[in-house]
């Protein structure tokens, strides 16, 4: 089951030719990402002020189909794509209003300790969100 989220290109995201640049497209993904988050109980605010676990991302990648400019319209759709032991990795998928396809984000995160900074399992709730969200990797 996808999760979708809405965003407008601000002025602010493009570059000096009123293009989106290109780190703007994975400020876009961490949105969607936090509303997600928010969306399956586990708002980011709370898990870094309460819980033993922090989400880091350690891998992130874009691709980039068509430029876009300020005011377009954008659909952005997140997909878990794969969940390990003690990391996750969700897909992201940028469309314009009309179904056109213009980019796509992948980033990986993995669970640590907030203390220690070591990996540790995914909590056993967050893997049971994410597997109502996408598919899961042994």
């Amino acid at each position: 089951m996808a999760f979708r989220n809405k965003v407008r290109v601000k002025l602010q995201d493009t570059d000096a030719a009123g293009i989106l640049f290109f780190a703007s497209q994975l400020i876009y993904a961490h949105e969607t990402f936090e509303k997600f988050m928010e969306q399956i109980g586990f708002d980011v605010p709370r898990i870094l002020k309460d819980e033993s676990y922090i989400l880091p991302i350690v891998h992130a990648d874009a691709d980039y189909s068509r430029p876009l400019g300020v005011g377009d319209r954008l659909e952005i759709e997140l997909i878990v794509a794969e969940i390990g032991n003690t990391s996750f990795t969700l897909n992201y998928f940028v469309r314009k209003e009309d179904g056109s396809d213009v980019g796509s984000c992948r980033t990986v995160h993995v669970t640590i300790d907030k203390n220690n900074r070591k990996k540790i399992p995914l909590p056993t709730e967050l893997r049971q969100a994410l597997e109502k969200h996408g598919s899961k990797q042994d």
